[in-house]
């Protein structure tokens, strides 16, 4: 009986382990900055005005689709303002333009800070992120 408890924990621990390893995120391909991309933008959509600029962008993601960057901005004012999810966007590989998940962060003047931003599930690669200044 015991022998088969044991197996049965075993295995549970394995399909753990699998899955575990499954959700883990991993760096995309590098885009050059100076990459120019012309995706047609026919539904206007476009960051909200802000006084933020993306120094770089690590992008990743894992077998599941989940697309994820790790973004530097600077707050070019010098006032605090606060960073939320309609002042960036991501381009995919297919041309669409998606919105982090909900986000608030305040940046004093003239901060700079790294973001690990969640962008959901998405069968393209993101290429790039960007603000609206």
């Amino acid at each position: 009986m015991s022998k088969w408890i044991i197996a049965g924990l075993w295995l549970f621990m394995l399909a753990m382990n699998t899955k575990a390893a499954e959700k883990a995120l991993t760096i995309d391909n590098v885009v050059p900055n100076n990459m120019a991309l012309a995706f047609a933008n026919d539904a206007n959509i476009y960051p909200d005005s802000s006084d933020f600029k993306v120094l770089n962008a690590v992008l990743m993601s894992n077998e599941s689709g989940e697309r994820w960057a790790v973004v530097t901005l600077k707050n070019q004012s010098s006032g605090r303002r606060t960073l939320t999810h309609k002042h960036l966007l991501a381009l995919t590989a297919n041309g669409q333009r998606i919105a982090p998940m909900k986000l608030s962060e305040n940046f004093d003047g003239g901060e700079t800070l790294s973001l690990t931003l969640a962008f959901g599930e998405n069968k393209f690669p993101l290429l790039s992120v960007y603000t609206r200044n």
